[in-house]
């Protein structure tokens, strides 16, 4: 993990708004998010000038850490990060994406400093807005469909019941180390993460797109 992370004080969840897009893979970042707002007892709430639907974890004795979804569509992200981390003067390298992740099995679970966007077209437009690559990714595995013409449908359909159970335990394991990197402590989390069964696969380099 690299020596620049630091304690994350912006956790933005990636999907799409809206009823249609719900439940479809491509808004893993979002139910993440959700349970995190739920289990913390974190109001979530519409804010305009965020651009998305926002939320303060309030840790006593700790720093806080907001909480973001944004509603702008995943190809504009990059709008609502860039409006709340200048706002609150958040550098990149406090902020933390949650996305899904195709090139990762259905359930599994891997967390990561900078790096590129792997085509995933949310992180592109969040490393356009906020003019840089340094801030931590937790990916969420959806599975590939197998075809590289076959993903834009696949991310926006919903996945089985079985794939789903997979994905809410990861969830759930990514929920297990909020804390651990909200107090910095990246490798930690990233130890008790990769141990994990079923995550200790590369990610493929090819350009998904979405």
């Amino acid at each position: 993990m690299s020596a620049n992370a630091a304690a994350v004080k912006l956790i933005v969840g990636l999907g799409n708004p809206g009823a249609k897009y719900a439940d479809t893979r491509h808004n893993a970042g979002f139910w993440l998010l959700e349970r995190l707002a739920a289990d913390t007892g974190t109001d979530l709430r519409p804010e305009r000038k965020f651009h998305g639907v926002v939320g303060r974890w309030r840790r006593p004795g700790e720093g806080d850490v907001h909480l973001l979804c944004p509603m702008t569509y995943m190809n504009h992200s990059g709008r609502a990060v860039a409006a709340l981390a200048k706002f609150h003067r958040i550098e990149p390298a406090a902020i933390l994406v949650v996305h899904d992740e195709i090139d990762l099995p259905t359930g599994a679970l891997r967390l990561k400093f900078a790096g590129g966007h792997g085509g995933h077209n949310g992180l592109r437009d969040i490393i356009a807005a906020i003019g840089s690559r340094d801030f931590g990714r937790l990916r969420l595995g959806v599975g590939h469909p197998g075809s590289s013409d076959q993903v834009v449908s696949y991310v926006l359909h919903a996945p089985g019941r079985t794939e789903r159970t997979a994905i809410d335990e990861a969830i759930t394991e990514g929920l297990r180390v909020m804390p651990a990197l909200a107090a910095g402590e990246w490798e930690t989390a990233q130890r008790a993460l990769h141990t994990r069964p079923g995550t200790d696969t590369q990610k493929r380099d090819d350009d998904h797109g979405i």
